[in-house]
């Protein structure tokens, strides 16, 4: 596997290929590792949701997205990563968080 700022020069195709298919393979594993990760932070959404009702907390919590917002650019920066790309995918994982939170809370009350 190669680093970041590696330069990477092949003997022949196979070697190319090679890379090729270890890289996507290793993606395909790294998405899957994504996707599970996503599905614990959302699930994590029902405690959140009842611990904010229990606490007379709104959903939305301003300060809380903003500390999040900020650990993310510095991280990005951190590692030289395309930091509104990386803001947009929190903006995406807040979202789908908060509309588990809402929809929790809205069945806690219908029953």
């Amino acid at each position: 596997m190669s680093k970041e700022n590696d330069v990477v020069s092949f003997k022949n195709k196979e070697e190319a290929e090679n890379l090729l298919k270890i890289s996507r393979n290793r993606i395909d594993e790294i998405d899957n590792e994504l996707f599970d990760l996503i599905c614990q932070r959302t699930f994590l959404a029902k405690d959140i949701a009842l611990a904010k009702e229990y606490l007379g907390m709104p959903v939305y919590d301003e300060n809380r997205e903003a500390a999040v917002h900020a650990k993310i650019e510095e991280l990005s920066e951190k590692n030289g990563i395309d930091s509104e790309i990386i803001d947009q995918i929190v903006n995406m994982l807040t979202i789908l968080s908060k509309n588990e939170q809402n929809e929790i809370l809205r069945r806690n009350v219908d029953g």
